[in-house]
């Protein structure tokens, strides 16, 4: 049976590179991303392995709807669910413009949890009947600055912190029921994180300068590939990855 992956966030960076992965290698995807244009983009490119539900990733509305359409377009349920969608904001705890912590709080760890939360009472049925011919995976896309204090993104590390112990929660909780949990970990990756997060142009630069060369969205997609890619009784379930070069954070 093919496999079909839900990514949130799939318009942009990691989000994007890894449903063009899965795609490539003959999954079917459901993308979810904020950019409708973009979706009907990326449709008429990858062909009919991808689908896009344009809206919010952290509305309740718009999630439902990604478990619908992975059945009604493409057959059953979801066995793949990517959580990557989500926002950075720079800043210390004593700079930070809290009203935009407001903002990122709700999609990055309210949203996660409504998607994973979701994806864990779907799944849990599945593997019922399923485990361990089959496997059923949820990733959710985390931060090395979920695990090091980090000053400059200090707010933006503290909603990575929350994301990583709902990560670890629910491994505890599922993982004996026969449903992978994943935490995957990135360092500095240029993409349109920076410029979202109102990163300077100077920040940026010293990102090369120390840590270069950088990897990129694709290197993540293929990471978050071989996590799903493994048997079903075998779970690589706290991942980071960093540039060779990067010692901190």
């Amino acid at each position: 049976m093919e496999r079909i992956a839900i990514v949130t966030g799939a318009t942009s960076g990691i989000g994007e590179a890894t449903a063009r992965k899965f795609v490539a290698d003959g999954m079917q995807v459901v993308g979810c991303g904020r950019t409708a244009e973009k979706l009907v983009a990326l449709e008429q490119e990858l062909g009919d392995g991808f689908y896009g539900v344009a809206g919010d990733a952290s509305d309740g509305e718009v999630l439902d709807r990604l478990f619908e359409t992975a059945v009604e377009r493409f057959g059953h349920e979801a066995d793949i669910v990517v959580a990557n969608a989500g926002r950075g904001l720079g800043g210390s705890v004593k700079d930070a413009d809290l009203e935009q912590f407001r903002e990122l709080i709700d999609i990055n760890v309210t949203g996660t949890a409504l998607l994973i939360q979701m994806a864990a009472k779907r799944m849990v049925e599945m593997q019922k009947t399923g485990f361990p011919d089959t496997a059923a995976d949820i990733v959710i896309i985390g931060s090395v600055v979920g695990r090091h204090i980090s000053p400059f993104s200090a707010v933006y590390g503290a909603s990575k912190f929350a994301v990583h112990a709902l990560a670890e929660g629910l491994r505890r909780d599922i993982g004996p029921q026969g449903v992978r949990v994943s935490l995957v970990q990135p360092g500095i990756v240029i993409s349109g994180f920076q410029a979202g997060a109102n990163y300077s142009d100077v920040l940026v630069d010293s990102f090369h300068e120390k840590f270069g060369p950088l990897p990129s969205c694709d290197d993540m997609a293929d990471a978050i590939y071989h996590v799903v890619a493994l048997p079903p009784h075998v779970n690589i379930s706290d991942l980071v990855i960093r540039p060779t070069r990067q010692d901190y954070p």
